[in-house]
């Protein structure tokens, strides 16, 4: 037998002695299908049994079936119980689950509460999820200038989300005056910690001369990075300066492979221009 097998039966001996931890972990075995067929079903009934006993792993992760409907019907009422249960006993993913739980109900004024209370005592990701709340006006009132305001809380401690999305606060001038050198600003910061859509806007600064000076090279190496993580719109720029030459030595083949790429996800401009290139 192998010592895999021999750690299965020493779990299964265990969990069917009432032991909270083993339950769980058989659960979490046949969750993930390790030693074990992967089995939801199963995976619910042994977390079930642990959760009842209060084992805060076990009750997040019974929130987690039944968020997402795996070995269970999907209900999220029953995920935000569980998930509660757990966030109760101190389970910071749990706590953390709960905010997706309120939203998957359209609980959107209890998720934003939330986030303040975690925002006001300083977490990032809470500040720029409830900048979030205020730049769409989900669970809050729309209000650009307090998204703004969050969003640098969460920027100057270095949430390359948040520093995104300051960035696009600046170059539209929603809830601050715009100004394009603030937007590439923000833009980098987030860009060099590998932001993908802060790539290809500053790509976009690059090109254009706005908020910093035009230099097409530059533009086509932080499009070539955004493309490298499948950003559509970096590689249908990318795609068009290999196709014209711009920024890059000029290679038709490499442009429209490029092209086509972006055409597969969907982009509608690289779809547009590829039926253009081939009349």
């Amino acid at each position: 037998m192998s010592s895999e097998a021999s750690e299965i039966n020493a779990l299964v001996a265990r969990a069917n002695q009432g032991n909270a931890e083993a339950q769980f972990a058989l659960g979490d075995h046949y969750f993930k299908g390790k030693g074990v067929p992967q089995d939801y079903a199963k995976a619910e009934e042994w977390y079930r049994k642990a959760a009842d006993q209060g084992n805060a792993d076990a009750q997040f992760w019974l929130g987690v079936c039944y968020h997402n409907g795996q070995g269970v019907p999907q209900d999220h009422a029953k995920a935000t119980e569980w998930c509660r249960k757990a966030a109760e006993q101190g389970n910071v993913v749990a706590q953390g689950w709960l905010e997706v739980c309120y939203l998957a109900g359209l609980d959107r004024a209890k998720a934003a509460e939330r986030y303040q209370k975690a925002a006001d005592q300083g977490n990032a990701d809470a500040q720029f999820r409830l900048g979030l709340c205020y730049y769409n006006g989900q669970g809050v009132p729309q209000d650009h200038a307090k998204a703004a305001e969050w969003f640098r809380k969460a920027a100057d401690q270095d949430n390359a989300d948040a520093q995104f999305r300051l960035g696009v606060c600046h170059h539209t001038g929603k809830g601050v005056l715009q100004d394009h050198a603030k937007a590439a600003e923000w833009y980098r910061k987030a860009a060099e910690q590998g932001h993908a859509d802060a790539q290809s806007r500053l790509g976009l600064c690059y090109h254009t001369g706005k908020g910093v000076p035009q230099d097409h090279a530059k533009a086509a190496k932080w499009w070539q990075k955004a493309a490298d993580q499948g950003d559509a719109n970096a590689q249908f720029m990318l795609g068009w300066g290999y196709f014209t030459g711009e920024g890059v030595p000029q290679d038709e083949a490499k442009g429209i492979a490029l092209l086509l790429i972006a055409a597969d996800q969907g982009c509608e401009k690289a779809q547009k221009l590829l039926e253009t290139i081939r009349r």
